[in-house]
């Protein structure tokens, strides 16, 4: 950040300036350091300014932050001192935001506060897994083990995220594809021919006439049919952003056919992810639910660990609250039951997760294999429908004016 400044030297002489800095305080401090007394301090703001506007737009990918992590550890590791540490990684960081973020950590630290308190006030970069298994390490003396262990937990989350994009992107860009080339014949081409052949006056077999009716249907009523779509659509999306309606929607994406078994597995993966995570590096059970809670994106499943969490601080475990509901699956509540037997819940934990990573990543696969020869059916009747339907009709006609 830029600052103007006004300040007198030693020699009781006014000057004035800008200088860059990362903070007011650091900005003191730099002009405190050059032997000048400060009178006023004001952040310069420009009309447009392009850093910020880049820095807000840009986000921190995982990658980077499994790199921050990897190197703040080794750095550590090796005797060097956190500030130290951090001015090393911001200076050699490429993404501004990342680079920003750094800059005001480290000013949090100068000015006392501890690493996971400084991490704490920037949510969209370090999550609160993050800071609380940060806060865990710091207390525990074991902070380079436990950035070590967050980079995998993060590198593992964006594997699974990427593998499950790609399976899906295929089958997604055959749908567009097929959308635009079947709105153009629709738009374009078909009318074109059945105004050639009703201009011929000649009668036209049964898949002329059919095609030649839904063209005529859909350039009559085919705006108030996309209207209507989008009105369809709209209504739902407004219901989905209530409480109920969004309730409904969850629990929906968690029972739906297919889908739903793999966003439930991708659900109690995730969470087992987290607990196995927290409880390794020492964190209390309550704050790891509490953190489980939080990470949670479906509202069924918050519902869920929140009456697990209750039932566990009125001394009922982990695994028989869980065994009431149908939510959490048969081979998580066996294997946290064995885990609290057996004193390796965060073990248990993990390989459960490994499992359900696993089961959803095959059912995903094959999802998407079941997908590929439907659109390609689907497709090839609709282009198939509108072939026979021209050859017919030019048959049709030429047999007609050649008799």
């Amino acid at each position: 950040m830029d600052y103007s400044y006004i300040a007198y030297t030693k020699d009781k002489r006014l000057v004035k300036g800008t200088l860059s800095a990362a903070s007011e305080t650091a900005a003191t401090d730099l002009l405190s350091y050059g032997g000048l007394q400060v009178l006023t301090l004001k952040q310069v703001v420009p009309f447009f300014d392009r850093e910020k506007l880049t820095i807000r737009t840009s986000r921190v990918k995982p990658t980077e932050l499994v790199m921050f992590s990897r190197q703040l550890a080794l750095l550590l590791e090796s005797g060097t001192d956190i500030v130290t540490s951090l001015e090393l990684l911001q200076a050699q960081t490429t993404n501004n935001s990342l680079k920003r973020v750094i800059g005001e950590v480290v000013s949090d630290i100068r000015g006392g506060s501890s690493l996971s308190a400084a991490l704490r006030k920037h949510p969209k970069v370090f999550s609160q897994l993050y800071h609380r298994a940060i806060s865990a390490g710091e207390q525990g003396g074991n902070l380079e083990e436990v950035l070590r262990q967050m980079a995998n937990h993060i590198e593992r989350a964006a594997i699974t995220e990427k593998k499950i994009k790609g399976a899906l992107t295929y089958p997604l860009i055959v749908t567009i594809v097929a959308i635009v080339v079947i709105a153009m014949l629709v738009t374009f081409v078909l009318p074109s021919f059945t105004e050639l052949y009703a201009s011929l006056g000649t009668e036209l077999p049964l898949p002329a006439r059919m095609l030649i009716g839904i063209t005529d249907w859909f350039s009559h009523y085919g705006l108030y049919l996309g209207l209507g779509v989008a009105g369809v659509f709209g209504a739902m999306f407004a219901y989905t952003r209530t409480a109920t309606g969004m309730y409904q929607w969850h629990r929906r994406l968690l029972t739906m056919p297919i889908i739903g078994r793999i966003n439930l597995l991708n659900q109690l993966a995730r969470c087992c992810r987290t607990m196995s995570l927290l409880f390794r590096v020492g964190v209390p059970l309550t704050e790891i639910m509490a953190v489980a809670i939080y990470g949670t994106t479906n509202r069924v499943m918050i519902e869920a660990l929140t009456e697990v969490k209750d039932e566990m601080l009125r001394g009922e475990g982990l695994s028989r609250p869980m065994a009431r509901r149908k939510l959490f699956l048969p081979l998580m509540v066996q294997m946290i039951g064995v885990g609290e037997e057996t004193g390796n819940l965060d073990k248990t934990l993990a390989t459960v997760a490994q499992s359900f990573e696993a089961e959803a990543e095959d059912k995903t696969s094959a999802a998407v294999g079941l997908i590929q020869p439907l659109m390609t059916m689907f497709i090839g009747g609709i282009v198939g429908f509108i072939a026979l339907a021209l050859i017919s009709a030019m048959y049709s006609v030429y047999g007609q004016v050649s008799f």
